[in-house]
């Protein structure tokens, strides 16, 4: 009962993986949001201090003005120990008198000290208010220190480190999963081509022990039905052991491939639905693994069969869509799907049916993009009405070949 919970769990939390990673935007944006509520609060009460030192700072130089005694506690005590806040003090025509703990050019002129100075005025002039020191007729000039502004920009220098990490960390993780995806893929479709190869062997012993029996005569037809279901084994058995090698890629007549696939298909499905071919050109040619596409065109139109209930038509148009692009589209009359679906029908374990496994599209996905460089989506589609697949495949060009091996499509 534990294995299940865990495995409902599990399923759960894959089938609803876009809800998860908003959940954990989400989160992230809180965590960022009080980082920077609390440290913006840390910088108010910096800046409230830096003003406070200030008007000390002020009232000392004024008191330093007006009197004649000993000094000397309120210069370094006061005055000296301002080693942060940039100051300038100017007179009633805003000429600098003095200044402290402002930045200037490595061997700077007198002339760029004094440019330095007067962007220095204007900067705290838009920051904060002069104070007046009215008995010496001085204006004090001030602005936050480096320590009050690296700490205002510090939380979103933060929280953009960590979504940094955060993302590298995902695509990393996502990365592992799919090698061991991959992986487990080919493991799985290996071992089943494996197990089918006894009985395949069995059984085309056994059809060439009935061509040479008596029933031959009076059950021709039948057997060599049987005969061509064994050889459509036999082609799905090399199709899995396809999976997880490379591939031959070779020029291919697409609309050959299409209309031999077809051929087969049309005796194995309802009568009901009616199978159509249209083409521009009936030469067109595409780099492709045969026998693996041709599972391509049988899954979507199966699944076209099952979305039409037994009773429909699929109409499957070739054309060129440029020098180096060959289209292929698949058009059912079905039930039709939301464009919320339109991504998801292509995700593992994706099925509308009760007793689907839900790894036909899935398949064809990784078979056109993955072995072949090409695209493979929904068109369009529309509820009531039917539903178009798209396949893009490079078309027999120069450079085609190093496309499909680097699994570029620039469509």
């Amino acid at each position: 009962m534990k294995n299940r919970f865990q495995d409902l769990t599990s399923l759960d939390l894959y089938n609803n993986k876009n809800q998860v990673k908003w959940l954990v935007v989400l989160v992230s944006i809180v965590i960022g949001g009080g980082s920077i509520w609390y440290t913006n609060k840390l910088v108010e009460e910096l800046r409230e201090r830096e003003r406070r030192q200030i008007e000390l700072l002020s009232s000392a130089l004024e008191y330093a003005a007006t009197t004649s005694e000993n000094l000397t506690f309120i210069n370094q005590e006061i005055i000296q120990q301002n080693y942060s806040i940039p100051v300038i003090m100017v007179d009633a025509y805003e000429n600098p008198l003095e200044f402290r703990n402002i930045r200037f050019k490595k061997n700077a002129t007198a002339e760029d000290s004094i440019q330095t100075l007067q962007r220095e005025l204007e900067e705290m002039r838009a920051e904060y208010e002069p104070i007046l020191l009215q008995e010496a007729d001085i204006l004090v000039f001030y602005r936050n220190s480096e320590l009050l502004i690296n700490l205002k920009y510090y939380p979103y220098i933060q929280l953009a480190v960590i979504l940094l990490f955060g993302a590298l960390a995902y695509a990393l993780l996502n990365q592992s999963k799919i090698a061991e995806q991959n992986r487990v893929w080919a493991g799985l479709t290996k071992e089943t081509a494996h197990q089918l190869g006894t009985p395949i062997a069995s059984l085309m012993a056994w059809i060439d022990y009935l061509r040479n029996s008596p029933v031959w005569d009076e059950n021709k037809e039948i057997i060599q039905e049987m005969d061509k279901d064994v050889v459509k084994l036999r082609m799905v058995t090399e199709r899995f052991s396809s999976i997880g090698s490379k591939p031959v890629i070779k020029p291919e007549n697409l609309y050959e491939v299409i209309e031999e696939t077809i051929n087969y298909l049309r005796p194995r499905i309802s009568t009901k639905v009616d199978l159509l071919i249209n083409t521009d050109s009936k030469d067109l040619e595409a780099m492709m693994n045969k026998p693996l596409f041709e599972w391509v065109i049988e899954n979507i139109c199966k699944n076209a069969v099952d979305a039409m209930k037994g009773k429909g038509t699929i109409t499957i148009n070739v054309l060129q869509d440029s020098d180096k692009y060959v289209i292929v589209d698949i058009t059912d009359t079905g039930k039709g799907m939301d464009k919320n679906m339109f991504k998801r029908v292509f995700n593992p374990g994706f099925t509308t049916r009760q007793r689907g496994w839900g790894l036909g599209l899935t398949l064809a996905k990784r078979i056109v993009e993955g072995y072949h460089g090409g695209k493979i989506f929904v068109k369009n589609s529309e509820l009531g009405k039917g539903t178009t697949f798209r396949i893009a495949l490079h078309g027999n060009h120069e450079g085609a070949s190093q496309f499909i091996t680097e699994g570029i499509l620039e469509y």
